[in-house]
């Protein structure tokens, strides 16, 4: 039986250096290694005559070498030359500093190349070809898979790396989907899947290999969250919290009147914490659509049923805002609602950990803090995540864990359309706060190019002037934080010594200490700060109603469902915002997106077309579910594959919520096999 745990460095050419490259690219076990997936496919497998030969393009030829290979010198580059021929023309081959080919070529022999084309006027060159004697297809004569790579490993080498691997597992990798959905889907088998997925002979082939995996890897994510999902459902052991607690008492005394959309989404978490199973509920809304009023309501039906909550946010100034908001308004019911984040003293820590064990504390807001071991509840009923994403589904069932089935709600404001919702959180319930409050000023925004930054910078002086505040958002430097850092401090010496010398101009980035960041938001949010230039940071970040102008530079950079996060810190206040996008770039996916960012602010659109732009991967970030990445499937592209299996899981779920019956062992195992160190099932 085949070892697929077995370390990659055991694969025969890899050896000690290529494996601290494969690891780079999170290759460590031989099933990392051949379920590496191509990115793309080149197809070197149909020659085409010399004469038939386009400008600029990639292709594959047959020809015979006319003649020695000739060498020159320029300096320390040596340029080798190479006349081939075929019945129809002839063509001019180039290398650079190849000088191991001198003796490669044979004349009057004949062998494949494939590069890329130029004609200048009658003449066909080709440069720096790949090639192979005829009888030969080590590079040409077929479909040659493109990874994606990291510095230092060529595409040849990772090839030949995964073609070593393959031979090891050839026909012994042990099927992983029952029979009866192979056949009833005319999908196939694993093996043949994994072979054609990386060496397809046609085209046909991949499309085939492609369906099976994808088909996999989206079965075995619905089947696990439909599983979770059915352990909540038939959980009676939830808490009733008391019918008597209405929510209405808060309701009356806000000083504003809420939507509709939020009063039903109210509903249906008071329909919820009034039943006996555990609730388990998505809130979704747009920036600003009020879904922490939603939240603050749901606590007070928690705390005055006789339970504490625990309120969880991705940052401590996030936490430090939800306090304010919670005190404002809850402080009248007698409520007593507490701080915990890594920068409060010790003192006040242990004081705050001995209150909240002995039940003198009914709320406690704070950040990933709230997950440390000794933070005991007396009494926890309910728990809220802000911002879903942040928090995957092995650290909610964390702090679930330190309550008896206590109810959850998991805020998120990244809007993702209504079928990935539940596809994607297939183990929760989910409310929409589709609605944004009627005082919401639509927030003009503005694509520019680079040649208009004099007119930018102007229009933000003007803005100050008026005695408003700006954010400037530098972007992530291809995931080099160095490079990241490096941009945001050179652009915040730039406006401060030059663009805006009489401003107060400051700089946030995340590699700051919790309590820097926090003392830069805190001066921004009162106004000492006129100018604040961040990473994205600030995404997640302080309500500052008199920030009315945002700049995001490289805008291309960014997804749309990120740039609509991040245009959502202004416009929080009374006056007009803007949102300037200063974007490098022309090509056609780019004007599309800034186009849709510049025609609508309504969260939902943003994210489908960001889906349909850029693909999944992109759009939900790493391990944003506490679910592996998909290695394979594009929830875009495969949205036919998607719905099918879903109605597949719920067809098998309800006849084997288990999955024991014997035609779905391998089911169960492959599920196991995949998500069983993430989630509990």
């Amino acid at each position: 039986m085949v070892d697929l745990n077995k370390d990659v460095k055991y694969v025969k050419t890899v050896g000690p250096n290529r494996v601290k490259l494969l690891n780079k690219l999170n290759i460590y076990t031989l099933k990392d290694l051949i379920t590496y997936y191509p990115r793309d496919y080149e197809d070197r497998s149909k020659p085409k005559n010399i004469y038939e030969c386009v400008d600029g393009e990639e292709t594959l030829i047959e020809a015979m070498v006319a003649g020695k290979m000739s060498e020159m010198h320029k300096g320390r580059m040596t340029i080798s030359k190479l006349t081939v021929k075929d019945q129809t023309g002839t063509c001019y081959i180039t290398w650079f500093n190849q000088g191991y080919l001198r003796d490669k070529f044979q004349a009057g022999k004949m062998y494949r190349f494939f590069g890329k084309i130029s004609i200048k006027g009658n003449r066909v060159e080709m440069n720096s070809p790949v090639f192979d004697e005829i009888e030969q297809t080590k590079n040409t004569g077929k479909i040659i898979p493109i990874y994606p790579l990291t510095f230092e490993l060529k595409q040849s080498t990772l090839r030949r790396i995964i073609e070593n691997g393959l031979v090891e597992v050839k026909n012994q990798l042990p099927e992983t989907l029952p029979d009866y959905i192979l056949k009833n889907n005319n999908l196939w088998g694993i093996n043949e899947a994994i072979e054609k997925i990386h060496f397809p002979v046609e085209f046909s082939d991949f499309n085939k290999a492609r369906e099976r995996l994808v088909f996999e890897e989206l079965l075995s994510m619905q089947l696990a969250l439909l599983k979770l999902k059915n352990n909540y459902e038939h959980d009676e052991n939830g808490i009733q919290f008391n019918k008597q607690v209405h929510m209405s008492d808060v309701i009356n005394i806000l000083p504003f009147r809420l939507t509709k959309a939020q009063l039903r989404v109210l509903e249906e978490i008071d329909r919820d914490m009034e039943s006996t199973r555990p609730m388990n509920r998505l809130l979704q809304g747009d920036v600003g659509s009020g879904k922490t009023v939603v939240a603050m309501i749901s606590a007070y039906k928690a705390v005055k049923s006789g339970y504490q909550v625990a309120i969880m946010a991705p940052t401590a100034i996030l936490a430090s805002q939800h306090l304010e908001g919670f005190q404002g308004i809850l402080n009248q019911f007698g409520i007593r609602t507490e701080l915990l984040i890594s920068s409060i003293t010790k003192k006040k820590k242990t004081e705050i950990l001995e209150k909240l064990q002995n039940g003198e504390i009914d709320i406690i807001i704070g950040t990933h803090a709230i997950l440390e071991e000794n933070v005991i509840f007396k009494n926890l009923g309910l728990v809220v995540t802000d911002e879903q994403h942040r928090f995957g589904v092995k650290q909610r069932s964390k702090i679930a864990s330190k309550a008896q089935n206590p109810d959850i709600i998991a805020m998120s404001a990244t809007p993702i359309p209504r079928t990935l919702a539940l596809i994607l959180y297939g183990d929760l319930d989910i409310s929409i706060i589709d609605e944004l409050p009627p005082n919401r000023k639509k927030i003009e925004t503005f694509a520019v190019r680079k040649n208009m930054e004099e007119r930018v910078n102007n229009f933000i002086k003007k803005q100050i002037e008026e005695g408003r505040q700006a954010y400037i958002v530098c972007p992530l430097v291809e995931e080099n934080e160095e490079m990241t850092l490096k941009s945001v401090i050179e652009l915040a010496e730039k406006y401060q010594k030059e663009t805006f010398s009489q401003y107060k101009v400051e700089y946030l980035h995340g590699k700051m200490k919790a309590k820097e960041k926090d003392d830069i938001m805190k001066r921004f949010k009162d106004g000492e700060i006129d100018i604040l230039i961040a990473t994205t940071v600030i995404e997640v970040g302080v309500n500052v109603p008199n920030a009315s102008i945002m700049v995001v530079e490289n805008a291309e950079r960014f997804g749309l469902a990120q740039l609509h996060q991040l245009r959502g810190r202004v416009g929080r206040g009374e006056y007009q915002s803007y949102c300037i996008l200063k974007y490098e770039g022309n090509s056609e996916t780019i004007r599309q997106r800034m186009k849709v960012m510049c025609d609508t602010n309504d969260g939902f659109i943003i994210s489908e077309k960001d889906l349909e732009l850029r693909g999944s991967g992109d759009f939900f970030g790493t391990e944003q579910h506490g679910l592996p990445e998909f290695k394979i499937a594009n929830l875009f592209e495969d949205i036919g594959i998607l719905k099918k299996v879903q109605k597949i899981s719920l067809d098998i779920m309800e006849k084997d919520p288990k999955l024991e019956q014997s035609e779905n062992k391998k089911l169960n195992m492959l599920i196991r096999d995949k998500f069983g160190k993430r989630i509990e099932i």
